[in-house]
């Protein structure tokens, strides 16, 4: 009888190891543990450099496979006008006898930023109206029986457990209570690291377990080694068992989806042979500080404009966002294994922002790659402070520059590259427009300070006049400024036209209100998002790599003195413009204010933005506003209840001494345990050396404890042999 049959047959541990000390009890089991049997399945890694046509997928509808050009047509040539015309009304400002490098670089530099943002502009001009019929219209949902069968995936690594095992109940009970709870099949693969947490995360897996009883197949894995972090993950999953299903459904740790989205994702799947991956649109949930209620304000109102309108032109080649989606088991193991990058990180190793280029590998086989941004139901979380969006934003910005390595790959639809440049673009933006700032201001110090040339070196009766058309200056920089905010203005006007959504957003001065504050508020908070931005890429380019963060949730204040450090770089910046512009001229250091209040209230602006009072109070004065928060959804009542069960079980949860002491969790723990490789003969793991020196050096479990640090227990909990050996010191 092997461990896992004999825990299940109520047997103890100490059955199965006679080594093991006479304190450990026989316990029973009335729930089955562990995770079902493996079926072994290839992903083999993909070739950036060469496509093999072969292994592409035959479609069963050819014409359902193709996009329909005249979108792209319309929405991007539309864009390349705009873009044309923008940079030369800009050569015309700048004309003068001699152009000089300056005026020649700042063209560059506004040719590049005012480019990126036409096609946003172009994209939600379509996806205003698209939304605008939507909300009027009747949604059309699929109604036939689900055949298949769905891993629904959450990856976590050092995440709060209540959230994950709350979340997980709310929605398998709900798509139960529909029907398909067979079609479901749900996974905790862990990653985690931190052994408070992983002791955590089986306390609330265990309780998971007993509340669904059998009436859920529901199961947790930790790895013992958690290598290519979130993709390897995943794929670690379909290498094992990712054979036995037909979809693998994507979450995050903060996810949560309606069961109605759920169900509809897989009957889409079904529906529609060729289809390799379908996204949702996710809102924003949860905000309660004002940056978070920011995102979450501008997600609920401006995304659905951005993301049905590149949803309508990127049709079959969409993209993908790495959770809330469901994904062809066979197109994404055949199709989207992802190889290394030569070379050492930030630029080579595993590939961070992963979903990028597997939608793009997906697409590349003859899988269609669907945005569905129709379906609602589907949420997340954000990060609460300026600082915490900073981390998260370092470690895809590593991930998205290294798309610039994958851009080239053979094969690849036009459009999945332009999802690829569009990550890159996404963080190089704020370099460039930091650079066009202050090429500008050296535009102004020349104007300024250098004597002009009035008579050239060839003989003149009159005077080469230095010249500026001021008039197109001023209309071009509105024009830029209504390409700017345009995609913000018509998800505001698209709530505002629709009764039930101005309604439950507050009302017409609510919602304006709101819509003010945001806009004041973004504005502020960009120029030092640029520049931290800025930094994560002159880091990333001097070869610094990001490593792997868990990201806070809830609360984002932070010690005043360490927002001043954080930020002593970008209020010096602030200083230095505002000398220089002042300097030079009033109307300068005008033009110049908006950018610049932001970097000198940078400090003041981080501790607000993060400050969970300061979010409460704009609550409580129904300001940023979402209708969720007006009408909350049954699923979201169903969770705050939940997780504060989970909350609670979780505090009551063990700590490593009493794990290893009390006989129940003793041997649930080691039905939890992943399979260890074998460890090849002549390479020594110094952590697990260490943590086997401590062990044999202490007299009881207390002592050992005490002897090792937080990776070391990590790896105990992951070893049977050491978590034995651990055990079968003295409790006292």
């Amino acid at each position: 009888m092997d461990k896992l049959s004999a825990v299940k047959a109520g047997h103890s541990a100490s059955s199965l190891d006679p080594k093991i000390d006479a304190h450990v009890q026989p316990c029973a089991f009335d729930i089955k543990l562990g995770m079902p049997e493996e079926n072994i399945g290839d992903m083999p890694a993909q070739s950036l450099a060469v496509c093999n046509a072969e292994h592409k997928h035959s479609p069963v509808n050819p014409n359902g496979c193709r996009s329909h050009t005249w979108r792209r047509w319309l929405v991007l040539g539309s864009a390349l006008l705009l873009s044309v015309w923008g940079i030369n009304e800009m050569r015309s400002v700048l004309t003068i006898e001699q152009v000089t490098f300056v005026q020649y670089l700042f063209l560059l530099l506004f040719g590049l930023t005012f480019s990126w943002i036409t096609v946003a502009f172009t994209g939600s001009i379509v996806g205003f109206f698209l939304v605008v019929r939507q909300r009027r219209a009747i949604p059309t949902r699929l109604t036939a029986k689900l055949m298949g069968r769905t891993a629904v995936l959450m990856p976590t690594y050092n995440e709060a457990p209540e959230q994950i095992f709350s979340s997980i109940e709310v929605m398998a009970s709900a798509i139960g209570k529909l029907g398909e709870g067979n079609a479901f099949d749900w996974f905790v693969i862990s990653d985690t690291t931190d052994p408070e947490i992983i002791l955590a995360e089986e306390a609330g897996f265990h309780l998971l377990r007993q509340r669904m009883g059998k009436t859920v197949n529901v199961y947790y894995r930790r790895r013992p080694k958690n290598s290519a972090r979130k993709a390897g993950n995943v794929g670690d999953f379909c290498r094992r068992w990712g054979s036995n299903y037909d979809h693998l459904l994507v979450l995050d740790a903060d996810s949560l989806m309606e069961a109605d989205t759920l169900i509809e994702l897989a009957r889409r799947m079904e529906a529609d042979p060729d289809t390799g991956l379908i996204q949702t649109i996710p809102q924003l949930i949860n905000g309660t500080t004002l940056m978070a209620r920011l995102q979450q304000f501008a997600t609920c109102v401006y995304g659905p404009v951005v993301g049905t309108g590149l949803a309508w032109w990127t049709d079959k080649e969409g993209n993908f966002w790495g959770h809330n989606a469901i994904i062809r088991r066979e197109a994404f193991m055949s199709a989207a294994g992802l190889p290394d990058l030569k070379g050492p990180p930030p630029f080579g190793g595993h590939i961070l922002s992963h979903d990028f280029v597997e939608a793009a590998l997906i697409r590349r086989a003859g899988w269609s790659v669907i945005i569905a941004s129709d379906l609602g139901g589907s949420y997340e979380e954000c990060p609460p402070s300026m600082t915490d969006l900073a981390i998260r934003d370092r470690r895809w910005c590593q991930g998205n520059l290294q798309h610039s390595r994958v851009i080239t790959a053979k094969g690849l639809h036009w459009v999945s590259r332009m999802h690829l440049l569009t990550g890159v673009m996404s963080y190089l933006a704020s370099p460039l427009w930091l650079l066009l700032i202050m090429v500008g201001l050296g535009l102004s110090l020349q104007a300024e300070y250098i004597r002009p040339e009035y008579f050239a070196n060839e003989f003149s009766f009159f005077p080469s006049w230095p010249t500026m058309d001021a008039a197109r200056a001023l209309s071009l920089f509105i024009f830029t400024m209504v390409i700017l905010f345009t995609p913000k203005t018509l998800g505001f006007i698209s709530y505002l036209i629709d009764t039930k959504s101005r309604k439950r957003a507050g009302g017409f001065i609510v919602l304006t209100l709101s819509f003010m504050l945001e806009v004041i508020m973004s504005a502020l908070i960009a120029p030092i998002m640029m520049l931290i931005h800025s930094g994560a890429v002159m880091s990333i380019l001097i070869g610094q790599d990001s490593g792997w963060n868990p990201q806070r949730r809830g609360d984002g204040s932070l010690p005043i003195k360490y927002l001043i450090y954080r930020h002593r770089w970008h209020m010096t910046f602030g200083v230095f413009l505002t000398v220089a512009a002042y300097f030079n001229s009033l109307a300068l250091l005008a033009w110049l204010s908006p950018a610049i209040a932001g970097m000198l209230l940078s400090v003041p602006l981080s501790m607000l933005t993060g400050s969970w009072r300061l979010g409460a109070v704009l609550k409580k004065m129904h300001l940023l506003r979402t209708p969720d928060e007006t009408q909350r959804p049954a699923i979201r009542q169903s969770m705050d209840e939940t997780v504060l069960i989970y909350h609670e079980a979780i505090k009551a949860s063990p700590d490593l001494v009493e794990l290893v002491s009390d006989p129940h969790w003793y041997a649930l723990h080691l039905a939890f345990i992943d399979r260890v490789p074998a460890r090849p003969l002549g390479q020594v793991n110094a952590v697990e050396a260490t943590a086997t020196m401590k062990i044999n050096e202490a007299t009881t479990i207390s002592e050992a404890v005490s002897y090792l640090t937080k990776q070391e227990q990590a790896l105990v909990l992951a070893t049977p042999e050491l978590f034995k050996a651990l055990s079968r010191l003295s409790a006292q």
